[in-house]
C-alpha cells in the first residue's frame, strides 16, 4: 500500500492567486465603499490557508529537487511556478497593514524572489528549444504579473522607487510577450481546451498596472486620475470587452481547475474599477463599485462551486476504479 501522494500541477497555484485577488478586492471595497472589514479579513484568512496548503501539498508530492527542476522547466505549466512568490507578495500587503516592519521585509524578500525567478525564466526561454504552440498567456506570470504585482506591493509598503522599476519590467514584457502571444493565438492551431482559460490572463495587465499606479501615485490622502490612468483604463475596457466576447468559448470547454485563471483577472479588474470610479468622481460611484465587486465575487464563487463538484466526482470515480 502506498501512502505517498502524487505531485500536483503548478497551475493549481491559481487557486490561492484568485483568492488573494478576491481578498484584495474586498479590502479595496472596505476602504472605498465602506464594505465590512470582516469580509476582507475572512477572505485573507482563506487565501493564506489556500496558499499554505497548496505549497505544502506540492512539496510533499514533488519530494525531490529533480522533480521541482523538471516542473520549473515544463513548457506549459512551468510559468505557473511564479505564483508561489507572487501570492506571497500580495499576502505581504495585508501583513503590512498590521505589522508594517514585518510587511516591508516580507514584500521585499518575496518580490526579490519573483525578480530572480523571472530573470531565470527569460534566460531559460532565450536559450532553450521551445515550440511556439506551447506558448500561452500564462507566460505573462513570471515577468508581467511578477513585475506589476511586485510594483503594487512595494508601493503599498513604502518602496516607491523600487515599485516604479518593477512596473517598468512588467510593462516591457507585457509589450514583448503580448505581441508574441497574440501571434500564436491568431496564426497557429487552437490551444488545447485545458489551456484556453489562460486567455483570461491576457486581459489582466491594464487592471493590475492601474492598481499598481494608484499605489505608486498615492500621496497619503488618496490617488488621482492622470493621463497614465486614462490610457490604462481605455485599454482595460477593451480587453474586458474581449473577455466578454470569449464567454461562448469558455462555455464550450469542459470545466477543469484551470478555470481558476479567470478569477484573478476578474477580481483585479473589479478592484481597479472600484478605485477608478471613486477617484474619477463617477456619478453613482457606489452603485458601480458594489455591482462590479459582486459580479467578480459571484464568478469566483461559481468557480469554487464547480471545483468542489469536480473534486467530489473525481474521488467517487477513484473509489469505483479501486
Amino acid at each position: 500500500m502506498r501512502f505517498s501522494r502524487p505531485p500536483i500541477p503548478l497551475n493549481l497555484f491559481g487557486i490561492p492567486f484568485g483568492l488573494t485577488g478576491l481578498a484584495g478586492l474586498w479590502s479595496a471595497m472596505s476602504s472605498a465603499a465602506d464594505a465590512p472589514v470582516l469580509v476582507s479579513d475572512a477572505l485573507w484568512v482563506v487565501a493564506v490557508a489556500a496558499w499554505l496548503v497548496t505549497m505544502v501539498r506540492y512539496l510533499l508530492g514533488a519530494r525531490t529537487l529533480r522533480t521541482v527542476r523538471a516542473d520549473l522547466r515544463h513548457p506549459v505549466l512551468g510559468p505557473f511556478a511564479a505564483l508561489t512568490s507572487i501570492v506571497a507578495t500580495l499576502i505581504g500587503e495585508r501583513i503590512h497593514a498590521d505589522l508594517p516592519a514585518v510587511g516591508q521585509v516580507w514584500v521585499l524578500v518575496t518580490a526579490t524572489i519573483s525578480f530572480a525567478f523571472a530573470a531565470w525564466f527569460i534566460a531559460n526561454l532565450a536559450t532553450g528549444a521551445h515550440e511556439i504552440d506551447q506558448l500561452h498567456s500564462g507566460y505573462f506570470l513570471p515577468t508581467v504579473a511578477g513585475g506589476v504585482i511586485s510594483a503594487q506591493s512595494l508601493a503599498v509598503v513604502g518602496f516607491q522607487h523600487l515599485a516604479i522599476g518593477a512596473l517598468g519590467t512588467g510593462l516591457l514584457f507585457w509589450l514583448l510577450l503580448g505581441a508574441i502571444t497574440l501571434h500564436r493565438l491568431a496564426f497557429r492551431p487552437q490551444a488545447p481546451a485545458a489551456i484556453m482559460p489562460t486567455l483570461a490572463i491576457f486581459s489582466a495587465p491594464p487592471a493590475v498596472m492601474g492598481n499598481a499606479w494608484f499605489a505608486i501615485t498615492s500621496d497619503g490622502e488618496g490617488s488621482h486620475i492622470d493621463t497614465v490612468q486614462r490610457i490604462l483604463f481605455g485599454t482595460f475596457l477593451f480587453l474586458i470587452a474581449f473577455q466578454v466576447a470569449l464567454i461562448p468559448v469558455y462555455r464550450r470547454i469542459p470545466f477543469t481547475l484551470g478555470f481558476w485563471a479567470l478569477t484573478f483577472t476578474a477580481t483585479a479588474s473589479a478592484r481597479y474599477a472600484v478605485q477608478f470610479v471613486v477617484h474619477d468622481s463617477v456619478i453613482a460611484a457606489a452603485v458601480w463599485q458594489w455591482a462590479v465587486a459582486l459580479m467578480a465575487t459571484a464568478l469566483t464563487g461559481a468557480v469554487v462551486a464547480a471545483s468542489v463538484r469536480l473534486v467530489i466526482r473525481s474521488r467517487r470515480l477513484s473509489v469505483v476504479r479501486v
